[in-house]
């Protein structure tokens, strides 16, 4: 027998369940297929019946899953949404200092935003240092497609995927919290000439707009008086991760828009190289 087997059968219990763990996030786990119980009890060395039971634990806390079909495990739920939220943070603790550079040079409220549930949640703000401002709204979830951060955050997603997104997500309440803090009246239904999005179409039109210009803008589409923009934030693979929003009065930053767009795709692509993306060279 060999070391490495002795070492795992002697190893603790908790070694043990993080190899089975290890194993599911491997090439061979992969896809649809996920592993049965007899091929982690070969890869680990140890007994069908320990393996069973050590799946059945993990299953139970969200750590794997039983695909029923084939009778084989993946990993869980719960570990996805763990690295979402661990990765969060250590994205909000490189990107908040520049989300104070960017409010201190705007003059205006500065955002990261993810999705999160098929909506936009908010996990860091930077104020305004003027005391007429757009408030923080950090652990506030809106609609992704009221919003630019929103539509930001799908700009990398395929029509097709966008199409099943809003069959689910498109009659979503503009603020799905309770309470929003929101300093503006919420709008329900703005039926003003500059709302942007209304359906399924013209949100695949401002997708496309977003990838050739690089950032999104809103105008009143969410909060009475209140206009924004907002950039994607993309890691070292390209896929978005995040959006910077910047959000103020229309009385201050109507006239400034677009030119408050461009910057913060400038801010967003700084950033985004700094996360080790390397835009391709057409």
């Amino acid at each position: 027998m060999s070391t490495t087997t002795n070492t795992r059968r002697n190893s603790s219990g908790l070694a043990r369940d993080l190899e089975i763990l290890e194993l599911l996030s491997g090439e061979d786990a992969q896809g649809e297929a996920g592993l049965g119980v007899t091929a982690i009890a070969t890869a680990t060395g140890r007994d069908k019946g320990a393996i069973s039971r050590a799946l059945a634990t993990l299953s139970h806390f969200g750590f794997v899953e039983r695909i029923e079909e084939s009778r084989t495990y993946r990993l869980g739920p719960r570990i996805f949404a763990m690295a979402s939220r661990s990765a969060e943070t250590a994205l909000t603790q490189r990107i908040r200092p520049a989300l104070r550079q960017i409010a201190l040079a705007t003059g205006e409220t500065s955002h990261l935003c993810v999705l999160r549930g098929g909506n936009v949640l908010t996990i860091a703000s930077e104020l305004s240092p003027h005391q007429i401002r757009t408030n923080g709204w950090e652990g506030v979830t809106t609609s992704a497609w009221r919003t630019p951060s929103g539509r930001v955050l799908l700009s990398d997603w395929d029509a097709a995927s966008i199409t099943r997104w809003y069959g689910e997500h498109g009659t979503d309440a503009p603020v799905l919290d309770d309470d929003p803090r929101a300093m503006y009246p919420i709008l329900d239904e703005p039926t003003h000439e500059r709302v942007l999005v209304r359906d399924l179409e013209s949100l695949l039109a401002q997708v496309t707009l977003i990838r050739q210009q690089g950032f999104a803008l809103s105008d009143e589409e969410l909060e009475s008086g209140v206009v924004a923009a907002s950039a994607p934030i993309r890691d070292f693979t390209g896929h978005v991760i995040a959006a910077i929003n910047v959000s103020g009065p229309r009385s201050r930053m109507a006239s400034r828009l677009h030119q408050l767009g461009v910057y913060v795709a400038e801010s967003a692509d700084r950033l985004s190289a700094h996360l080790g993306f390397t835009p391709s060279v057409n």
